[in-house]
C-alpha cells in the first residue's frame, strides 16, 4: 500500500477535474487552462497536465507537458511559455482505478491514422476490465493503466470508420458503461462528453471569442469567463470554428434515471461552484439546517471541520440560534508533498493538518460538523483535540448518512469492512470516535439537497445506477 493509501487523514477523494479550451481568434491557450487546473486543484493533487495544439497548424502537432505534482510544481513560465496553440486539454488527477505514476498522468494523446487525440478524464468505467482485454486481443499496446485509455482507443478505432470525431464519440460511448466527463482535442475541434447518467459534472463556458469546458463552473470564474450552460448528461457539444454543436443521442428516454454524484454538493465540488443549476453552497447550508431541525441538541457553539464542513455548520447555526465559531486552523500547505507518518505516528499526522483554538472551544459544548466519516480514525482524533483543548461536551453532526458500501464511479470510498458503518450502529460508532452525541443526515435529505435532481446514492443505500463490476476496478486503496 502506497503512502497516498495509507488513510492518514481518513479522507475521500474525487478522481479528477477537467478543463479544456478553444481560442477561435488564434490566441495561446495554455496559460489560461493552467490557471483552470489551479481552479480544480482540490479535485485531485497527485498529477496534472496539459496538452495544447494549433488548429491553423499540421495536423498532428500536440505539445504536451505533465507530471506528478501540483499545478505549480508541474509547470512553470518556461513550460507553459513552451506549450504554444490555440486549442487544448489540461487535467488534475487524483488516482481511484490505476496507480499513482507519471504514466499515467493525462492529458493522454494519441498518434494514430486519422491524426491525434488529446483526451482528459473525469470518472470510472465499470467495463473497463472487459474492454481492455477485448481491446489487447485484437492488438492493442497499452501504455498506462487507467481506463482513461481504453476510452481514448475505442474513440480513435470508431474514428477510422466515421465522417466525424464526434460520431466515432458516440460510438464508443455505446460500449463504454460508467461515470465520465471527458474533455477531447482533435486537430480542429474540442470537444465534451458526459455520460448519460451525469454522474460527474461539466459545464461550458466562453470568454471573449474562446469556448470553454470544465468540471467546475469556479474555474470559468477564476480564467474570467462567463457560464453558458451544463453539458446534459449524454450529451457531445463539439467546438469548432462554426460555434457549438449538440448531439444528445446518447442522452436517457427517461431524465428521472440519472444519476449525478451526490458527493459533488457534500464534499467535492469547490462551495463556489454550481452543479447542473443547483449552488454547491447553498446545498451545504440546507444539510446544516436540516441536521439542527432533525437532530437538535444543545450546545454553546457550532464548528465546522473544514473546508467542507464549514458551510454545513453555518447552516446548522442559522437554523438552531446557537453561535457560528471556527475552532480549527488548518494548514493549507499540506499536500501532496507532506511526508506522512507511519501508522504509529497517525496523532501527530492529524495534528499537522488540523489544530484546535483552545480560546474558542475551552469550557464549551461543542457542535462538530463534518461530511462524513470514513474509517472513524480521523473523527476520534478530532474529538480528542476537542476534548484536550477544553471542551466540554462533543457532538458530532455529519452532513450525509453513514457510508455502508464501496463507490465504482470515481470516488475511492472503499471496501465495505474498512467502513466504520459497515455492521456497527450510530451509538456504537459514537463511542468509537469518543463523541457525546453522534447523528448524520436523512437519507430523504440528499434528494432535497440537490433540489429534486436525479442523484446517486448508491454508496449509502448500495442501489447502484448501473450494475457493480464483477470485478474490483477501484485501485490500490481498497486493498
Amino acid at each position: 500500500m502506497s503512502d497516498k493509501q495509507n488513510q492518514i487523514f481518513d479522507e475521500i477523494h474525487e478522481e479528477c477535474g477537467v478543463f479544456g479550451m478553444y481560442d477561435l481568434d488564434g490566441g495561446e491557450v495554455a496559460s489560461t487552462i493552467y490557471y483552470g487546473l489551479f481552479a480544480l486543484q482540490h479535485r485531485g493533487q497527485e498529477s496534472c497536465g496539459i496538452a495544447v495544439s494549433d488548429t491553423e497548424g499540421p495536423k498532428g502537432k500536440v505539445a504536451v507537458h505533465k507530471d506528478m505534482g501540483l499545478c505549480n510544481e508541474v509547470f512553470t513560465p518556461d513550460t507553459l511559455g513552451s506549450l504554444h496553440g490555440n486549442i487544448g486539454v489540461g487535467h488534475v488527477r487524483y488516482s481511484t482505478a490505476g496507480s499513482s505514476t507519471r504514466e499515467n498522468a493525462q492529458p493522454l494523446v494519441l498518434n494514430y491514422v486519422k491524426g491525434t487525440l488529446a483526451l482528459a478524464h473525469n470518472g470510472n468505467l465499470v467495463n473497463a476490465p472487459e474492454l481492455r482485454r477485448e481491446l489487447e486481443y485484437t492488438g492493442a499496446i497499452f501504455q498506462t493503466t487507467i481506463d482513461s485509455e481504453v476510452i481514448a482507443y475505442h474513440i480513435a478505432r470508431e474514428r477510422i470508420k466515421t465522417a466525424t470525431v464526434q460520431q466515432a464519440v458516440a460510438n464508443a460511448m455505446k460500449k463504454i458503461s460508467g461515470a465520465y466527463s471527458l474533455v477531447i482535442m482533435s486537430p480542429r475541434k474540442l470537444i465534451g462528453a458526459r455520460d448519460p447518467f451525469g454522474f460527474k459534472p461539466l459545464c461550458i463556458g466562453k470568454k471573449d471569442n474562446a469556448y470553454i469546458l470544465a468540471s467546475e463552473t469556479c474555474a470559468l470564474d477564476t480564467v474570467g469567463a462567463t457560464f453558458v450552460r451544463d453539458v446534459e448528461p449524454g450529451e457531445i457539444v463539439s467546438i469548432t470554428r462554426d460555434g457549438i454543436e449538440s448531439d444528445r443521442s446518447m442522452c436517457l428516454s427517461d431524465p428521472k434515471k440519472q444519476a449525478r454524484c451526490i458527493f459533488e454538493y457534500i464534499y467535492f465540488a469547490r462551495p463556489d461552484s454550481v452543479f447542473d443549476g443547483v449552488s454547491v453552497y447553498h446545498s451545504r447550508i440546507y444539510a446544516g439546517r436540516c441536521l439542527a431541525k432533525d437532530d437538535p441538541v444543545e450546545a454553546d457553539l457550532v464548528v465546522g471541520v473544514p473546508e467542507s464542513g464549514n458551510a454545513a455548520a453555518l447552516g446548522y447555526a442559522m437554523e438552531s440560534g446557537i453561535p457560528y465559531g471556527t475552532a480549527f486552523v488548518k494548514n493549507t500547505y499540506v499536500g501532496r508533498t507532506f511526508i506522512k507518518p507511519k501508522q504509529s505516528n497517525r496523532v501527530s499526522a492529524v495534528r499537522v493538518k488540523l489544530n484546535v483554538l483552545r480560546e474558542a472551544v475551552a469550557g464549551k459544548r461543542v457542535i462538530m460538523i463534518d461530511d462524513s466519516i470514513v474509517r472513524g480514525t480521523t473523527s476520534h482524533q478530532i474529538v480528542r483535540m476537542l476534548r484536550d483543548a477544553g471542551a466540554k461536551e462533543v457532538h458530532v453532526k455529519i452532513s450525509a448518512p453513514p457510508f455502508l458500501h464501496p463507490c465504482y464511479f470515481g470516488t475511492d470510498i472503499p471496501s465495505e469492512e474498512q467502513l466504520i458503518a459497515h455492521n456497527r450502529t450510530i451509538d456504537q460508532i459514537c463511542e468509537l470516535i469518543g463523541a457525546d452525541s453522534l447523528s448524520y443526515l436523512r437519507m430523504e435529505r440528499l434528494y432535497e439537497m440537490a433540489e429534486g435532481l436525479p442523484i446517486c446514492t448508491a454508496c449509502f443505500n448500495g442501489e447502484y445506477p448501473i450494475d457493480p463490476p464483477k470485478e474490483d476496478i477501484r485501485g490500490e486503496y481498497t486493498r
